[in-house]
């Protein structure tokens, strides 16, 4: 599907630096080159939990999906780039929001939003019981 003359899928990047990038493969979609999307749900989580682990000073397990769109298909050889950002934080919970862009046609820069997600996740401890998540030291 080539979306490049539909000027209603061009999607620039965000400016800032993705948390993950990767290329699925032929092992990652169906016999159609069709991305599973269960595969692309482990990559949100995964972009998801380095902010989340980051904020929380230490471990994190995945506790909730609260939302999760798939906008457009992926295809086998997209570039994805996943952009994560805190939400909101709990006493021992994080709400992280994940967007997730596709650069296909990569020679004609067509870009496009391909899925976007809610997860919250729970800091835990060496146990893997829930933790309290410390206040951000300002400077």
């Amino acid at each position: 599907m080539n979306t490049s003359n539909n000027p209603s899928t061009q999607t620039p990047l965000p400016s800032r630096m993705p948390q993950l990038r990767v290329m699925p493969m032929p092992a990652d979609a169906n016999i159609h080159g069709d991305v599973f999307g269960g595969w692309i749900m482990a990559q949100v989580d995964i972009a998801g939990a380095i902010p989340a682990a980051r904020r929380s000073n230490g471990r994190v397990a995945t506790i909730a999906v609260n939302s999760f769109l798939f906008k457009q298909p992926v295809f086998v050889g997209d570039l994805l780039s996943f952009y994560a950002d805190v939400v909101k934080v709990g006493r021992t919970s994080i709400t992280i929001s994940v967007e997730v862009y596709a650069e296909r046609n990569r020679l004609e820069a067509d870009t496009v939003k391909v899925t976007e997600a809610m997860l919250t996740y729970v800091a835990t401890d060496d146990d893997r019981k829930p933790r309290i998540i410390p206040d951000l030291v300002t400077l």
